[in-house]
């Protein structure tokens, strides 16, 4: 097999493209040939040693993939080989090869690419556990989704528009809002040359947004949450800008609104029964054509850091894919 190895956790860079001995899976293991893999903002943090998760000394970054399962380890009874999964684990995913508990591995539906798979769980985990379990959304309500044309938002808004909601997606120019437009979003606000908090105002008749999603933290963070409805729910998803922002705590005492923090990832292990129903149901919602992945371009492995160079930027809309 091969992989991209991180030995020393100092960027990109230092990342190689390596020949290793092809594992075998072991009891409740399963070995996995990948066919797909997604880039997230995690997998930049983590080989900069940066993530909250550290992971031991060398591993494979990659957090979400797809691909045809190879072997099975003694006592997996619910996959066999040539079953397509996807999954979540946080590393492993920029390789050929990888081994997975059988227990964390997502089983595809017919039709199910393994591109749109790979891109599929870590966003929509994230979204659904937001709005839907997190911020209780209800049918009717208005969500304000910021970065709304990275992963996380495109997820977010076709999540909340299958939830009944209105939806106001913020980006930072006019091609991103015109992207988020044609996945469901019905009013858009371009950042990077309107006044956020008029924007807002605007486009909310004064009420303001009874649900905030924001993945971007930084300089918005403020402004959005001073612009948010009565009893509002302000979701805390990450910081894709960089600084995590210090909100004065009058604000929520004077909004009755509630600061929430989504960390989908602990959710999945400290309930996964609700989590596993969870992803029962958007998998039943992508089949049922209500979601489905936005990818912003499929890059070959031996890419890898071109792709992160490109997501860097700033320029990815959606997700980028890595294929074998």
């Amino acid at each position: 097999m091969h992989a991209w190895l991180c030995e020393n956790p100092t960027g990109v860079d230092a990342l190689q493209w390596k020949e290793l001995p092809t594992p075998q899976p072991k009891a409740g293991e399963v070995l996995i040939e990948i066919k797909a893999a997604s880039l997230n903002f995690p997998d930049l943090l983590i080989v900069q040693n940066k993530y909250q998760i550290k992971p031991p000394l060398p591993f494979v970054p990659g957090s979400e993939y797809a691909g045809v399962v190879a072997a099975v380890g003694e006592g997996v009874t619910q996959l066999k080989p040539g079953q397509s999964v996807a999954c979540l684990l946080g590393t492993g995913g920029f390789a050929s090869h990888v081994i997975a508990p059988a227990a964390a591995c997502m089983p595809l539906p017919a039709g199910f690419p393994h591109a749109d798979a790979a891109a599929f769980i870590m966003t929509y985990g994230t979204s659904h556990h937001a709005l839907v379990d997190r911020a209780q959304l209800k049918a009717g309500e208005t969500v304000l989704v910021l970065g709304a044309a990275g992963g996380v938002g495109t997820a977010a808004i076709q999540i909340a528009k299958a939830a009944g909601a209105r939806v106001i997606a913020a980006a930072s120019s006019d091609e991103k809002c015109e992207l988020c437009k044609s996945i469901g979003a019905d009013a858009t606000i371009n950042y990077s040359r309107e006044n956020l908090r008029d924007a807002i105002k605007a486009a909310t008749d004064g009420k303001g947004p009874d649900v905030v999603y924001d993945p971007v933290g930084g300089d918005f963070a403020e402004p959005v949450f001073r612009s948010i409805a009565w009893r509002g729910r302000y979701l805390v998803i990450g910081f894709t800008a960089g600084p995590i922002p210090a909100l004065p705590l009058n604000l929520p005492l004077l909004k009755g609104a509630s600061i929430v923090g989504v960390f989908w990832g602990a959710f999945a292990k400290q309930e996964p029964k609700a989590n596993a129903a969870m992803l029962a149901e958007l998998a039943r919602w992508y089949g049922e054509g209500k979601i489905k992945p936005v990818i912003d371009a499929t890059l070959p492995m031996a890419e890898l850091k071109a792709a992160y160079a490109r997501m860097g930027s700033r320029a990815v809309k959606g997700k980028l894919v890595m294929v074998n």
